[in-house]
Order: C-alpha cells, then structure tokens, then sequence
C-alpha cells in the first residue's frame, strides 16, 4: 500500500510529508500535536483556507466559523 496516497496536503517541500518517507502522515501528526497546531491538510478542507493566520486550533475554528455556509 502507498502510504502517501491518501495524504491531502500539497506542501510536498515539507520533510514530513508522506511522499519523503515510508511512515504515512504519523510523523505530521506527531508534530502538529507536539506544537499544539492542525496540520495543514485540514485548513484545505475549508474554503478561503488561504486567508488564515496561523495554524492553531483558534485559527482552525475561526477561518471554520467565518467561511461556514449559511445555506
């Protein structure tokens, strides 16, 4: 199984994405719960994900808050 097949993220420079090594996205995760901060594959979940400041679980909830379709 291609562990890097079902990674989302596009920031593929980064040394813990998938495609780098053998360990899935363990290693982002791993990181981002070290530091207290969402990986960046969930912020692309969100539209105007780009607009973000940062990647806490604050900015997560209010980039989630302020785009959420009121449909």
């Amino acid at each position: 199984m291609n562990l890097s097949s079902f990674c989302t993220c596009k920031n593929t420079d980064c040394p813990l994405h998938p495609t780098k090594h053998n360990k899935g996205c363990a290693p982002c995760v791993a990181k981002n719960l070290k530091l207290q901060e969402i990986p960046n594959c969930f912020f692309q979940k969100v539209k105007n994900n780009e607009s973000r400041t940062g990647d806490s679980f604050k900015d997560f909830s209010d980039l989630v808050l302020k785009n959420i379709d009121n449909e």
